[in-house]
Formats: C-alpha cells, structure tokens, sequence
C-alpha cells in the first residue's frame, strides 16, 4: 500500500542508498559536462587544419563556450530556484547533447563555434546539482555530497584530456564529440530516472531587463578581457566593450536592487559571508589558470630551449590526468575538514596548499615528475577549496535561493579564471625568448605566472579569513531529513 502523503513516497527505499544514488547520477552528469568542455583543448591548435580556418578565428571556439557559460550560469540557477531544479538541469543537459551532436557534425568554423555556444550554455549543469543534493540531501552528509560533486569536474578533466589527445592523433576527430554527446544523453536518461523535482521553488516572474542587462554586461567584460591581448589593450574595440560594461553593469545593477523579483538578488550577494566567499571565488578561479597554462608549456616546449622537455601531446594528457584525480581524491578530506572545522577552514586550508604547491612548482620544473607532483599538490588544494565555496553559499542563503547563489559563485570563479587567462597572456607574451626565429615563452615567464598563482592564492587565504564565522546550513534540516524523521527512519548520523 502506498503512503497516503506525496512527501513520503518512494521512502522505501533505504535513505542511504536514495542519497547514494543520486549523488552518483549528479556526479555523473558533472563529469560528462566537465569531460564535454575538456576534450576540444587538445585539439585547439590542430583545429585550423580541421575546419579550414584561421587561428585567430578557430580560437572562438573556445572563447564562445566562455562566454555562453558566463551569461547563462546565474540565469539557469535563477530559473531553477523559480521553476525547479531538476527541469532546469534536464535543459542543460538538452543543450549539451544538442551542442556535442552540432560539433561532431561540423566541418567548418560556423556550425563548429554554434555546437561550442550550446555547450557553454549547459554550464550550470554542476551549480544546479548542488542545490539538488541541499534539497535532498540530510545535513550530516551534504559536505561529503557537495565535495563529490565539485571533485566531479577534475575527473571529467582527467578523462577527457589524454581521451581526446589519443584519439586526435589516431582516429578522426569527430569522435571526439560522439563520444562527449553519448556520455550526456545517458547522463540525461539517468537524470530522468533518479533525479527528483524541486520541493521548494519561489515562483515570480522571469527578470527579462535582468538578464538582458547581465548578459549584456557580462558578455562586454569577459569578451575585452579574453580578447584584450588579440586585439590590443588600446584597439579601440576593445576600450569600447570595457567602456560598455562600466556603463552596462552599474545601471543593471540599480535596476535589479529597484525590481521585486531581481535575476540577481543583490541584497543577498551583499551579505558578509556571501560577498566574501564570491571573492575568494575570484582568487580561486584566477589560481587555477597558472598550471593550466604553465604545465602544457614546459612540457611540449623544445629539450633546445634549456627548460622544456620536449613531450608528445598524448604524454601531455598524461601527465595533466593525475591532477583532475588528485582533485577528486581530495573530496573525503573536505568533507572531513568542512564537518570537523567548517567550511572556512577548508577554504583557507585549500588556499594555503594552493599556494604552497606554486612555490613547489617554481623549484619543480625541471623533470616529468617534478611536474606531476607539483600540480598534484595544486590540485588537492583546488579540491579542497571548490569543495569550501557552495558549502559556505549554501550557509548564508536560504533554500529557495540555493541554485541562484550558487551559480553566482560559479560565475565569479569563472571570472577569475579570465582575468588570469589575460594576465598570463600579457606576462608571458612580454618575457619571450627566441628559438630558430620563433618567440617562445622565457623561462622566467613562466615562473611569473607560477608567482602570479602564489599570490593568487595569498589573496584567497586573506579573503576567506574575513569571512564571518557561522554555518547557519548546519543547523537547517533539509526536507529529505525532516521526512526520514517523521518516518523512523535512518537518522543522519547512520545514513
């Protein structure tokens, strides 16, 4: 016989292996999108060849997806908080199939850099499935959850980088995105299947002049900053789209302060715990570009040039694999630390290993495995930071607004992420060397942009240790926990 009340149905089933279970799904689906976005990098400079185009056009292939995730990371989490979380997900994961299918298909720049966009538009698949397991998850097990799912973008990386430098060198590229398609549209089918709809949703009205003005704003910024250095920090392109966000934003920002169902509520981001967790975000974010760039150039530069050492591009994704499964392994330390000490803690332990892992690098450059052990320090410490930041959101905000906050927080990481991308990009185009009449990147370039990332993390650590100390989600019973009370069954503490 069924229960008569819908709120406890489907219970049962043993609440450990439900919460199991999803987090499992949702992890899946992080990876899938986090493999999606990893396995063109490889490719990128083949990608002229391939589509019959020039660099600097190919190159939007990557910046697009940039742009796209940028613009629709708060709105998706907007719309899930208003409509619900799962159908939100199940559209990013619609756009993510729709954008690998376009791909694997292309063979010209258009269609390529359109399959790009519809990828970068899914980039709130992870946001989304955070606020899914607050929702659904009991209070003792969501650091565990949150970090699980956070871990799930280092192993899409893992996978997805030596996967697709293999495949580029032996089979046709399109592969590629097949691959990346299929893995979504199972991800998809489990979602449909696991995933439960939001019990909690704020309704209201889609913020139209909102988004059109975030979007606007952002897509002004982010795309003066990445291109910044293509075209000239004095072109007047680029003086004009900064000129545009220092215009756009402000004004956004009034109106959404003044509108009753604000795209971004502002109020809340201004929060002390939540403003500085978005600007730890930041520092993390710009940390994460300096082994990103770093670590491929050492690699494949010239043994010739005194400090590269020469590697294959299959060897590269090899080598960069440990990371994304060190940031994966990190996960049960986070937890750990976040239930034992707090989520501030973490983030500022994170950021410390952050650190201490760049000043490792400085002095570490000069074997293969000098580098996979530095960047495996980098990469627990990432771990434990991504882990730290929705955990602290999720503390400040209420549960009706999980999926937006944390997408904001998103956001900000991502902006990090861009800024160091132009930062490096003017550093190391500064500090060259030449090499059989080619420019290439100095050895103490490098080393700049390794610095650059200690005190990035610096910044983070003195960021994070502003932030107020309290974890108001500790004290808050999440729906799922309130039904297993009423229904005997496991407590948190046993599930």
């Amino acid at each position: 016989m069924s229960p008569s009340n819908p709120a406890l149905a489907g219970t049962a089933k043993p609440a450990h292996l439900r919460t199991n279970t999803l987090v499992a799904v949702l992890a899946f689906a992080g990876i899938t999108d986090a493999l999606t976005q990893a396995l063109v990098f490889p490719i990128v400079p083949r990608l002229p060849q391939y589509l019959n185009a020039p660099a600097s056009d190919t190159a939007w292939t990557v910046t697009v997806i940039l742009l796209c995730g940028a613009v629709s990371t708060p709105v998706m989490g907007r719309l899930g908080d208003m409509y619900g979380k799962r159908r939100m997900l199940l559209v990013n994961m619609g756009l993510l199939v729709a954008g690998s299918v376009i791909c694997a298909l292309s063979d010209s720049l258009t269609p390529m850099i359109i399959g790009r966009a519809l990828q970068g538009l899914a980039n709130g698949i992870i946001p989304l499935g955070v606020s899914i397991l607050r929702e659904e998850t009991p209070v003792v097990r969501l650091p565990m959850a949150t970090a699980v799912m956070l871990g799930s973008l280092g192993v899409g990386a893992a996978v997805g980088l030596p996967t697709a430098a293999l495949i580029a060198d032996k089979v046709d590229w399109h592969l590629l995105f097949w691959i990346g398609g299929a893995l979504a549209a199972v991800a998809t089918l489990f979602v449909v299947r696991y995933v439960p709809e939001s019990k909690v949703r704020t309704g209201g009205r889609v913020d139209i002049t909102g988004t059109v003005g975030l979007a606007t704003g952002l897509a002004c910024l982010l795309l003066a900053v990445s291109k910044g250095e293509d075209w000239g920090w004095g072109d007047g392109t680029t003086l004009t789209l900064f000129a545009g966000a220092a215009i756009v934003l402000p004004l956004w920002g009034w109106f959404e302060l003044r509108t009753p169902h604000p795209m971004v509520d502002l109020r809340t981001a201004a929060r002390p715990q939540v403003l500085f967790t978005n600007l730890a975000a930041v520092a993390i974010g710009f940390t994460l570009l300096a082994m990103q760039l770093v670590l491929p150039q050492v690699l494949q530069l010239p043994k010739a040039t005194g400090y590269g050492l020469g590697t294959s591009l299959v060897v590269t994704g090899l080598v960069l694999a440990p990371q994304g499964l060190m940031l994966m392994a990190a996960t049960p330390l986070s937890a750990r630390v976040t239930r034992t000490k707090g989520p501030k803690f973490t983030l500022m332990l994170g950021s410390t290993v952050i650190g201490l892992g760049y000043l490792l690098s400085m002095v570490m450059m000069s074997e293969v495995w000098q580098l996979i052990v530095a960047s495996c320090v980098v990469s627990v410490g990432t771990g434990l930071a991504y882990a730290a930041l929705p955990t602290l959101i999720m503390g400040a905000v209420p549960l009706s607004e999980t999926a937006a906050a944390t997408s904001l927080n998103t956001l900000m990481r991502a902006i990090g992420n861009t800024v160091a991308s132009a930062v490096a990009g003017m550093v190391i185009a500064h500090m060259t060397i030449g090499f059989h009449g080619v420019e290439l990147p100095s050895e103490n370039g490098l080393r700049a942009v390794l610095a650059i990332g200690v005190a990035a993390a610096a910044a983070s650590l003195a960021i994070a240790a502003l932030i107020p100390r309290s974890w108001a989600a500790s004290a808050t019973p999440t729906p799922r926990s309130v039904v297993e009370t009423a229904v005997g069954g496991p407590s948190p503490d046993g599930a």
